[in-house]
């Protein structure tokens, strides 16, 4: 379907298709590692929002349905939307679900758990509509990275969790808990270009190179938590990576740097030819009405 419908307002909360680089990074990873698990599955997206991952999800699973409490947001997805059979969206509080008990095989909920107080509603509902073998993917900041360090406060957020604080509210519904965390980083990769080989290896070092130490060794800005009353599926991986072909922050980033250095050179030439006018005002005889001045 050529998609003829236009985007929803960025208003800070929402995430739309059309925002760019890191928030688009971010958010199309968490739908994009959910992929594979829901796979032939009976879906939940709860707080879907625009729209853009439930139907990214349906091109894997039997079902999906997407809620979210914006009637504005649901409106818009079923018009964008329309083309998949197997998607609908319905208009509901998340906290407050209307399906039937076992209703789902995997529910995902991304960046949902900041906006609400009642957070243990939320994930005590998820863990009714879910089958006993289902899965559970959520995400939420870390307030110790996000707000805390960062010393910047989300207008749009009810409540932060730390991490110990997100481990606590998820294992009260769920014994089998898998803490991912989530950050945009600047990395430099190799890989094999023959398919073979096996494991990973992963390496984070110090700025000036010392101090190796064999891990992805960052503290988390977000966590993606997989979670279940079942042991968690063998399929979910260790590590999981996720880029655009166009490269678009590394082309972004390099843009900014082009501009710093031509305004630098610049500066650079503004501030020799400053100084070249002082030295030739400095040398040279005053003028007619310097002299005058001078009287």
């Amino acid at each position: 379907m050529t998609d003829t419908t236009d985007g929803l307002e960025f208003t800070g909360e929402r995430f739309t298709p059309e925002c760019v680089r890191e928030i688009w990074y971010e958010h199309w990873h968490r739908y994009a590692f959910a992929l594979p698990l829901v796979r032939g599955k009976r879906v939940l997206d709860a707080a879907c929002g625009e729209g853009y991952g439930s139907n990214l999800l349906a091109s894997a699973a039997s079902e999906v349905i997407g809620v979210d409490i914006s009637e504005k947001a649901v409106a818009h997805a079923r018009a964008r939307y329309s083309d998949r059979t197997n998607l609908k969206f319905e208009q509901a509080d998340a906290t407050r679900l209307g399906f039937e008990t076992s209703r789902f095989d995997v529910v995902v909920s991304f960046e949902t758990l900041e906006h609400l107080a009642a957070q243990d509603d939320l994930i005590e509902g998820f863990a009714r509509v879910l089958a006993d073998d289902g899965v559970l993917l959520v995400s939420s900041p870390d307030k110790r990275t996000y707000s805390e360090i960062a010393g910047f406060r989300n207008e749009f957020h009810v409540r932060e969790l730390h991490r110990e604080e997100l481990v606590g509210l998820l294992q009260a519904h769920f014994p089998h808990v898998r803490l991912y965390g989530q950050k945009l980083l600047f990395q430099s990769a190799l890989w094999s270009l023959d398919g073979q080989g096996s494991g990973q290896a992963t390496t984070t070092a110090e700025a000036d190179g010392s101090q190796l130490m064999p891990s992805l060794d960052y503290a988390p800005l977000y966590y993606v938590a997989a979670c279940s009353r079942s042991p968690l599926p063998a399929t979910l991986p260790a590590t999981s990576w996720f880029g655009d072909r166009q490269e678009s922050v590394y082309t972004h980033y390099n843009g900014e740097v082009r501009r710093n250095m031509s305004a630098g050179a610049r500066i650079a030439e503004l501030e020799a030819e400053v100084a070249r006018l002082r030295d030739s005002t400095a040398t040279s005889p005053p003028s007619r009405w310097l002299r005058w001045l001078r009287r």
